[in-house]
């Protein structure tokens, strides 16, 4: 592209692409998954998908869960709703290495690296496969 020395050329682009974002949830003990597939990332999505697990759990007075988490914006937000018998724990900065659901990224990513979709509803379901699978596999996840 040209412009004129010191004018910042501007550009129309179209994005080529579309993003689904995958939550995970993992007890690293015993390498039980749970997975949301949602439409984006911020403190109101945050919020639906922990009150589904925290349903899924059956989470209150008599079960609960300590949640490792990293600093992230939506997690770290006074606007995020913790439901009852979930607990947080935050993660140093930069220590990824000590997040249990950072293995998870890699293995769900084998099922779909190197192809390309024809839409979203394809990605969805190919992923959702991955993660079904990856569910009853816990021995690739525990320890």
């Amino acid at each position: 592209m040209w412009a004129k020395r010191g004018k910042r050329p501007i550009i129309t682009t179209i994005p080529r692409y579309e993003w689904l974002y995958l939550y995970g949830f993992v007890c690293p003990g015993s390498g039980q998954t749970y997975w949301l597939i949602m439409p984006t990332v911020n403190i109101k999505v945050f919020n639906l998908a922990l009150a589904e697990f925290a349903k899924a759990q059956g989470l209150g007075p008599d079960r609960q869960i300590i949640l490792i988490i990293d600093g992230a914006g939506w997690h770290t937000s006074d606007k995020v709703v913790v439901p009852s018998g979930l607990h947080f724990i935050f993660l140093p900065p930069y220590s990824p290495e000590l997040q249990p659901v950072e293995k998870l990224w890699p293995l769900t990513n084998e099922g779909i690296a190197n192809r390309s979709f024809k839409d979203l509803d394809e990605l969805e379901q190919v992923q959702s496969q991955r993660c079904l699978a990856l569910s009853q596999q816990s021995c690739l996840i525990s320890g």
